[in-house]
């Protein structure tokens, strides 16, 4: 009994954090057969999301959660690609997931209007006065996290700038292909398309959107993700704090 923890539909994508979906497409591509649960972030000693009830095993982290499953199943979600190819798909993976992903939280928890439209709901059901000194105490942790790694140091001009630099990468990588390197999704697929469609979601206001859409070849691909591997709603009604 193999069981991914997260979250579904939310914010106009097909789970509100870019490492669920992300673990959701790889255990597709790897053939796995799993169920769906709503996360409970207490009950992990990571507290994030995504992770997997493999039996009796605890898996964390979207990373870990591929390495054991390609090791249990002996498959690898890169075969076929050159040496080269595999550590530039290992590249596009941290590129999109430690900066770009970095530019789409502060969008979302650290600007008013976004904040109070999309994230608060996570805490829907929480009564004050803790709503607010919670809120208020994850909004300045977030904000601090965000100046130290340097990212909550720049401008929004300066992040967007970022955010374009990376953009423009992946995009040239993945040219007129259907995927990042050929004919059919490899590992840094999953990871990458998770990442553009949280970003580029018209759910919030924010110029990050018009970014990743004006680059004609990453809409299509996204698309194309999704229809693969979102076409039915198969996670249960999400469950707020």
């Amino acid at each position: 009994m193999i069981t991914l923890y997260g979250w579904g539909p939310m914010f106009d994508c097909p789970s509100p954090s870019p490492f669920v979906m992300k673990t959701d497409i790889q255990l597709q591509m790897l053939g796995v057969e799993f169920d769906r649960a709503i996360a409970n972030l207490e009950a992990v000693s990571k507290h994030k999301a995504p992770y997997v009830m493999d039996g009796d095993v605890l898996v964390q982290d979207s990373n870990f959660i591929r390495a054991h499953f390609e090791k249990k199943l002996h498959k690898s979600l890169d075969a076929g690609l050159t040496d080269e190819q595999r550590a530039a798909g290992w590249a596009l993976e941290r590129m999109v997931e430690d900066n770009l992903a970095a530019v789409m939280r502060t969008e979302r928890w650290l600007k008013d209007e976004n904040f109070y439209k999309g994230p608060i709901h996570f805490f829907d059901g929480m009564p004050e006065p803790a709503l607010s000194d919670m809120v208020a105490g994850l909004r300045e942790g977030m904000a601090a996290t965000q100046y130290a790694v340097g990212i909550g140091r720049h401008t929004e001009a300066e992040r967007m700038q970022l955010a374009e630099w990376d953009l423009q990468a992946v995009a040239i990588q993945l040219g007129a292909k259907p995927y990042l390197f050929g004919d059919k999704p490899k590992a840094a697929d999953a990871s990458v398309a998770s990442v553009l469609i949280s970003c580029a979601t018209e759910f919030f206001d924010t110029p990050l959107t018009d970014l990743v859409r004006g680059h004609t070849n990453l809409v299509a691909y996204m698309d194309r993700m999704k229809a693969t591997f979102f076409a039915r709603a198969v996670w249960p009604a999400t469950e707020m704090a």
